[in-house]
């Protein structure tokens, strides 16, 4: 458990502030999946927060919280109290893809104007940066239904510059010349309507099979038809901030990204 000390300190740093929103802004759901990173999902909160102090939104952060052995649901309980914070996620481990799936279930269940609010998904790792949310809202406020990122592989781990490097290849062999070329991040905004589209089409069935990169894909491939307007966004992945080493398996990662490809034209032409 965190110490008393610790958790003081998180209220100062974290001390609240008005989160009263323009007339007729989005509410932004901040989603985080997350397994084992205690050491930085405190400190990518605070950061989030800081964000939008300068940056008037209003917003809800929910993370996923996949059964994690170390610390995390600790490290983020003080969180809770100066920050509009749900932590969701049960006692045994279901996998990245599942988490994101449950994390659009929660989203849907939330909003009271699906056509207005944007669900954001980013990692808990630093890779992606909660200093470039607003060029995604900013996107999604001129009427992008979809916001992707493309992320170079530059500084990148040798598993993810070999699995960019498969899932490239892959793209070109077994997927459609429509598909998005940058399929496989994690750091998007989507309109929570297209989501809530695609839940209503799946009902209790998951939607999302796969893990990893593959789930992004999948998600995408979903929830395009489903989009009247989708646009890319360069990103820098900061992999040179992150504390602990990649969880990428190359040649799994690759296997999972092929099967999705199989199926990409299908999905892309009707969302199942």
């Amino acid at each position: 458990m965190m110490s008393r000390r610790v958790a003081s300190k998180a209220r100062n740093l974290l001390s609240c502030t008005s989160r009263r929103k323009p007339h007729g802004a989005p509410l932004l759901y901040i989603c985080i999946p997350a397994y084992n990173e205690s050491e930085t999902v405190g400190l990518l909160l605070w950061r989030i927060r800081r964000v939008f102090q300068d940056y008037s939104r209003e917003y809800e952060i929910i993370v996923y919280d996949d059964a994690s052995t170390d610390a995390t649901r600790e490290t983020l309980e003080p969180y809770k109290e100066v920050i509009p914070l749900s932590v969701i996620g049960g006692k045994e481990r279901v996998g990245y893809g599942r988490a994101l799936e449950a994390l659009c279930r929660e989203v849907t269940r939330k909003t009271r104007y699906p056509r207005r609010d944007a669900m954001i998904v980013m990692q808990a790792d630093f890779t992606d940066q909660p200093e470039q949310i607003p060029e995604l809202v900013k996107r999604f406020e001129g009427g992008t239904d979809i916001v992707t990122t493309a992320q170079t592989s530059a500084g990148a781990p040798v598993q993810v510059k070999r699995l960019k490097h498969l899932s490239d290849w892959i793209r070109k062999i077994v997927m459609p010349r429509n598909a998005p070329a940058d399929a496989f991040t994690t750091f998007r905004c989507y309109r929570i309507t297209v989501l809530k589209d695609l839940i209503k089409s799946a009902g209790d069935a998951p939607f999302i099979t796969s893990d990893g990169w593959a789930a992004n894909a999948e998600l995408l491939f979903r929830t395009a038809p489903l989009a009247r307007r989708i646009e890319t966004l360069a990103q820098e992945p900061r992999y040179d901030l992150r504390v602990r080493g990649t969880r990428l398996q190359p040649f799994a990662g690759a296997l999972g990204i092929y099967r999705v490809g199989r199926n990409a034209r299908r999905l892309l032409a009707t969302g199942t």
